[in-house]
Order: C-alpha cells, then structure tokens, then sequence
C-alpha cells in the first residue's frame, strides 16, 4: 500500500476503528490511542496486506483484540494491585527465600524449554506482548502460538510439581 493510499485509507477509516474501539474501551483518550496503534500494526503490514481479502475486516479484529487487550492489561494491573493491599506488609525471611527460590526454579525450568516454547513465554508472560504482536515477530499463526504457550505452560508446570514432589520426599 502506498503512503497516498494508506492515508486515504486512515481517513475513510478512523471514525469506524474509533466508534469500535470506544465501545470497548468507554475512554476517548485510550481508544484514540488504539486507532493509532491500529493504524500503526496495519502501516507496518506492509507488503503482507495484500494477501488479506479485506483490509477492513483486518483492521477491525485488529482495533477489537487490541482493545481487548488493553482490558485485560488493566484487569491484571488492577488484580495485582488488589493483591499486595490484601497482603501483610512484613514478610518472614522465610517467605521471601521461598520466593526468591521458585521465581529461580521457574526461570530456569523456561531456560530449558525448546528454544520456540521459550522464546513464545518470554514475549508473552514476560515482556507482556499480545499474541498478534508475536504473530508479527515471529511469522506463526495466532492459533499456534496459543497451542505451543499452553504446551510450554504445562510442561513447566509439572516440572515445577516434580522438583517440590522430589524435595518434600527428601
């Protein structure tokens, strides 16, 4: 798409990709900066856009996920945030080694991972990307991505399970 048609196309869009993004938003400032973002992801494409049939509905489910997104980002903010009020503000020197000890076992139990399973949980629980944002960098299809995290999840999980089964027997 060239720049002329691109700003064409963000004029003839906007007002459609905002309507869509304050309904699920409920801010103007957040669902402007979403249409941005949208508009951003979808200039980015580049090239790739032709192989989409429908540039609009493209940007549609792009300005919807995105928008989701952001929800969730705020529902985890906000449940962390609950957390820590709901915690005792000392912890025993005890806890905080159990804690230094399980974020070490976690991090390597995901260092040892299949380079693919480990590089989808670093960009998505550590860095925090969106799956369409790791579908951007890596080129794999949305769907695989959440099949490989959920796999690389239960694999850590249950290595995780057998290392305090295997400490509690000795």
């Amino acid at each position: 798409m060239t720049r002329e048609k691109f700003n064409n196309y963000v004029k003839l869009m906007s007002s459609r990709l905002y309507s869509l993004a304050f309904r699920i938003l409920r801010k103007q400032d957040e669902a402007e900066d979403a249409v941005q973002e949208v508009f951003i992801r979808i200039w980015k494409m580049g090239a790739k856009l032709d192989c989409y049939s429908s540039v609009d509905a493209l940007a549609t489910t792009v300005t919807k996920n995105y928008c989701i997104d952001q929800l969730r980002k705020k529902k985890v903010i906000s449940d962390d945030t609950e957390s820590i009020k709901n915690q005792p503000l000392a912890e025993s020197a005890e806890e905080i080694i159990e804690k230094a000890e399980s974020f070490i076992i976690i991090r390597g139990l995901i260092d040892n991972l299949p380079d693919n399973h480990k590089e989808l949980v670093n960009m998505h629980d550590i860095d925090g990307l969106s799956y369409e944002e790791i579908s951007e960098k890596t080129g794999q299809n949305i769907n695989t991505i959440r099949v490989n995290l959920s796999r690389a999840r239960a694999t850590i999980r249950q290595e995780y399970n057998k290392y305090f089964n295997e400490k509690r027997r000795n």
